[in-house]
């Protein structure tokens, strides 16, 4: 374990307060016997100082024990889960401010009953343990949550992007080559921007880029991406470089996650990168002549794609970005799902839930998403044509596109729901689709016209088959036993007949 000084402020203010809690002793107590204030002995407690080693005597001598023992770093067995924790490297690294609080504040609310705080964070640690949660998963949702709070928009960042568009004098709404982007990185920023390594490296051939740091900065670039691809990669390494940041992602897959800073400045250039390649205000425009319209026209979504020259992920995430923003359309979830060819396999790779409804994080999740989703149609749709030979795996394959309309039969919700499918261009065999949901209310179909279409299918859907009520004669896609609504049920029905046993009884 690390030994550094907030560990050390934070042990021995666990310490003080459980021998003073453990000898019934008021803070005014100890204070008059230790010759201590009674402010400093509850900031030791809070674990925001740390006494010079004659005030640690004298307090000793007020709890009665040794000085070795205050500042040793042994704790009892029922403390040890907060130790554990408060000397993690989660503690460290978690983005305590972006919420307004410090790790102090946190260590103030489980110190005041420490034996009780240590049960209740053994027991996390246990289910942490279960599902294999590791500091990262709480990173990327403490970001989620920063993108929620914010609505998922940043003026300063949209800013950053138009400007800079101006400065280079890209016209206003065209798309900018990844030749031009490519020039910015190597004339001005000096990289070396190298083409040929990854493709035919045995380990790394899937990764989309490396960088690596020295007096030439080196960009190590798979040479198989598309052209939309490199630009967004250049673009992105633009907005590192404009953004002057220290802490940055080193590899287009994350490998390791070091830190909230580094996680948080990927997530900031990716955003300048893509507000840069797809122009707001323009993009703005060509959504209200879509929404305009009284029909579903999959064509024009298309066409607006090609027209920003935009992959359907980077599309569909920048109207995360745009449509709460600028149409007031708070609550959508984006989801992306990769899919092994001929398999039944779906893997949920990317999540932003901005609305009330939940939906699968994939953490420890051993269910069985519903084959309803049009995601998983879309999926299945290509992988068949790919398997007859009637359509390319190349990435260049034009995108599948369905729309649909969504009822989630647990959460009385109705979602207008996009998904774009296409293959992806590193891995030959996987398929991935994109979707974007929208709470169908007043709001939206205020906004989107075409939101009650004929052509549009409605389906019941559920989360995942295990949960889900639907009979056989109901759902054909089943793919899995519904165990847990069974289960949930069956709890139910014992409820109910516990009750009214106790009542019959009560009355007899």
């Amino acid at each position: 374990m690390a030994v550094s000084s907030e560990n050390l402020r934070f042990i021995l203010g666990l310490k003080l307060r459980t021998l003073r809690q453990d000898r019934g002793a008021s803070l005014k107590e100890i204070a008059e016997d230790s010759g201590l204030s009674i402010s400093y002995l509850s900031e030791i407690e809070k674990g925001k100082k740390y006494p010079k080693p004659d005030k640690i005597i004298d307090l000793a001598d007020a709890l009665g024990v040794t000085y070795d023992d205050l500042v040793s770093m042994h704790v009892t067995d029922e403390l040890d889960p907060i130790k554990e924790v408060f000397s993690s490297t989660f503690i460290q690294e978690f983005p305590f401010d972006v919420f307004g609080l410090e790790p102090q504040d946190v260590f103030a609310l489980v110190s005041d009953r420490p034996s009780r705080a240590g049960a209740l964070i053994r027991t996390f640690l246990e289910i942490g343990r279960t599902y294999d949660m590791q500091v990262e998963h709480f990173l990327f949702a403490a970001l989620r949550s920063y993108q929620q709070l914010h609505g998922n928009y940043f003026e300063e960042l949209e800013e950053l992007a138009q400007d800079y568009r101006r400065t280079k004098e890209w016209a206003p709404g065209t798309s900018i080559p990844h030749e031009a982007l490519y020039a910015v990185l190597v004339d001005e920023y000096g990289y070396d921007i190298d083409l040929e390594t990854l493709p035919d490296h045995p380990e790394l051939s899937d990764f989309r880029s490396v960088f690596v740091e020295g007096d030439q900065p080196t960009l190590l670039l798979n040479g198989d991406l598309m052209d939309i691809q490199r630009a967004f990669i250049y673009a992105r390494e633009i907005g590192y470089c404009i953004m002057d940041v220290e802490e940055r992602a080193r590899t287009s897959s994350w490998l390791k996650v070091e830190s909230y800073e580094q996680v948080l400045n990927n997530f900031r250039a990716s955003y300048f990168a893509g507000a840069l390649l797809i122009d707001r205000d323009p993009l703005l425009d060509h959504l209200k002549s879509i929404f305009s319209t009284s029909t579903w026209d999959p064509d024009a979504l298309r066409t607006c794609m090609a027209r920003f020259d935009a992959t359907p992920e980077m599309f569909y995430y920048r109207l995360t970005e745009l449509v709460p923003r600028f149409f007031g359309l708070e609550d959508i979830f984006f989801m992306r799902f990769h899919h092994e060819a001929g398999s039944s396999d779906f893997k949920l790779t990317k999540l932003l839930n901005m609305s009330q409804v939940p939906v699968p994080h994939g953490i420890g999740l051993r269910e069985h998403y519903c084959r309803r989703w049009p995601a998983m149609r879309l999926l299945h749709r290509l992988s068949g044509e790919q398997h007859n030979g009637t359509t390319s795996m190349q990435p260049s394959v034009e995108p599948r596109i369905r729309a649909q309309r969504s009822y989630y039969l647990n959460d009385d919700a109705e979602f207008f729901v996009l998904s774009s499918a296409r293959p992806l261009a590193l891995q030959p065999t996987t398929n991935s689709c994109v979707s974007l949901g929208f709470l169908i209310n007043d709001d939206f179909k205020r906004h989107v016209r075409f939101w009650n279409d004929d052509d549009i299918p409605q389906l019941d859907v559920n989360l995942t088959c295990e949960r889900c009520p639907l009979t056989p004669a109901e759902c054909g896609d089943r793919v899995a036993s519904p165990t847990l609504h069974e289960a949930d049920q069956s709890q139910r029905r014992r409820e109910e007949a516990l009750a009214e046993l106790t009542e019959a009884v009560r009355n007899a």
